[in-house]
């Protein structure tokens, strides 16, 4: 099932890290933008908007997500760019499926046009 079309549970299932193959597996295959940083034990993806304006929608909209899912990123947010980092600090500060849903729910944003032009490659 897309990560995307799924919602985050809160037992303790829902706690237990990814393995390593299982995480790369449904990065690789649903989550291509994000990258996962071995220091931190996060994944991360950094969005760049033509505006201070577009940012502040967009982190409005993540905001929204997260509050639906019960499951909040840590956000660095400055004109024209907004950093999402999601670990689940309840496993160790290891990323769960529930890390992965909410990146996937985030990357929908992407894809519905609501956000997509205003979107910005490196």
């Amino acid at each position: 099932m897309q990560l995307a079309q799924q919602q985050c549970v809160h037992n303790d299932d829902a706690r237990s890290p990814l393995d390593e193959s299982k995480r790369e597996q449904l990065m690789s295959d649903q989550l291509s933008h994000w990258q996962f940083d071995s220091e931190t034990g996060a994944i991360f993806r950094k969005f760049k908007f033509k505006n201070y304006y577009h940012t502040m929608a967009f982190v409005n909209a993540v905001a929204w997500i997260a509050n639906k899912q019960a499951h909040h990123p840590d956000l660095e947010v400055s004109y024209g760019h907004c950093l999402v980092r999601y670990t689940t600090h309840d496993a160790g500060n290891s990323v769960c499926l529930n890390d992965l849903i909410c990146a996937a729910h985030i990357d929908a944003l992407e894809n519905s046009g609501n956000f997509g032009p205003n979107f910005q490659e490196d």
